[in-house]
């Protein structure tokens, strides 16, 4: 495997699982969560506010991070927005691991910033994802409040995916591969995605 592999999903259905699986078979890292953890050690910014502002957009003017390449985006001149600031850093974090060699990851406008990753995309139906989430949350949540959350989330990615890449989240046609996991589980898609991954690198 020669490539950074990213993965896009709609909350609930189990595309971190499928990066994660995907990760521990091919021996290679993972990153998710652990990015707003690098980053928050690279910039010395508290780790809440990454999370605050994780995968979320300012409403205003779309930056081109490589605009920042020599210059420190915090200056008062650009007043840069935080989130546009947070995507800045991110993104250098996500370039220099990709850098690295192979490794699978979750969101965050990877497949835009890796270049040349192979670039999944991860859905299920609306109840598939409920049911999912239900099951592996340990508190109880009440139904509609679940599938408010889940709408929102998806708004929310979506938008932030739009806004920093320009391209729709979650069409066919910006990936190498999208799965349904809810049609074919976890497993089915993670046996998918390798078997397209020896095709793709003939």
């Amino acid at each position: 495997m020669s490539k950074v592999i990213t993965v896009s999903r709609e909350l609930g259905s189990g595309g971190r699982e499928v990066g994660l699986r995907l990760a521990k078979k091919l021996g290679i890292p993972f990153y998710d969560k652990e990015l707003i953890a690098m980053a928050a050690e690279d910039s010395n910014i508290s780790e809440d506010l990454f999370h605050a502002n994780d995968e979320v957009i300012a409403g205003q003017k779309r930056i081109n991070y490589d605009d920042y390449a020599t210059v420190d985006p915090f200056s008062p001149v650009y007043e840069v927005p935080v989130s546009d600031q947070l995507f800045v850093i991110q993104s250098k974090i996500i370039q220099r691991l990709a850098a690295n060699g192979p490794c699978v990851i979750i969101g965050r406008c990877s497949d835009v910033i890796v270049e040349d990753a192979f670039r999944i995309f991860i859905c299920s139906s609306f109840k598939k994802r409920v049911e999912r989430i239900q099951r592996l949350e340990k508190e109880p949540e009440d139904i509609k409040k679940l599938e408010s959350r889940i709408r929102a989330v998806d708004a929310k990615r979506r938008d932030y995916y739009q806004y920093y890449s320009g391209n729709e989240w979650g069409n066919p046609r910006n990936y190498h591969l999208s799965l349904n996991s809810g049609k074919l589980g976890i497993e089915k898609c993670v046996d998918m995605i390798l078997e397209s991954l020896k095709l793709y690198e003939q």
